[in-house]
């Protein structure tokens, strides 16, 4: 199978690779660059571990093929934190125990920094429905959604 060559850019780094056409975006991502964050689970969709922002909209990397996101801009759990500093997010769900095994916390993070960067006062169940793409099968969800939570009442304190 022939090899093509794509450009992408993760977490602000712009890389060159060669992937077969079959690629999932997921194992590019993993064994190819070394962003190893977005972790494979399900491999249909479902559990989430493996979401990422490809040109700012959350996806399931394993559902995408890496050929697809030729050019793109994409995010990686290793894109959130800022020199290493933690944001805020990732703060509360340290605070809040809103992660057990970690497993899905990449995907939860993705997927609750997404919802917090369109609704910076999201209710309860607008925070459920954010994450109900997102499989825990540690935590039960009630500290994810505290964790979520706070982060929108502290980010709306430094309005």
């Amino acid at each position: 199978m022939s090899e093509h060559e794509i450009s992408v850019t993760v977490n602000g780094e712009r890389h060159e690779l060669a992937v077969e056409p079959r690629t999932l975006l997921v194992t590019a991502l993993r064994d190819e660059l070394g962003y190893t964050g977005a972790n494979v689970g399900c491999e249909t969709g479902r559990c989430g571990t493996c979401t990422v922002a490809v040109n700012g909209e959350t996806i399931k990397s394993c559902t995408r093929l890496a050929v697809q996101t030729d050019g793109a801009e994409i995010e990686t759990v290793e894109g959130l934190a800022d020199d290493g500093d933690l944001t805020p997010l990732q703060e509360s769900f340290q605070e809040h125990h809103g992660l057990q095994c970690g497993y899905c916390t990449p995907g939860m993070l993705l997927s609750a920094d997404a919802l917090l960067a369109t609704n910076d006062d999201p209710t309860r169940e607008e925070i459920r429905e954010a994450i109900e793409g997102n499989l825990c099968r540690c935590t039960g969800y009630q500290n994810i959604v505290d964790a979520i939570e706070a982060t929108a009442d502290r980010l709306g304190e430094r309005r």
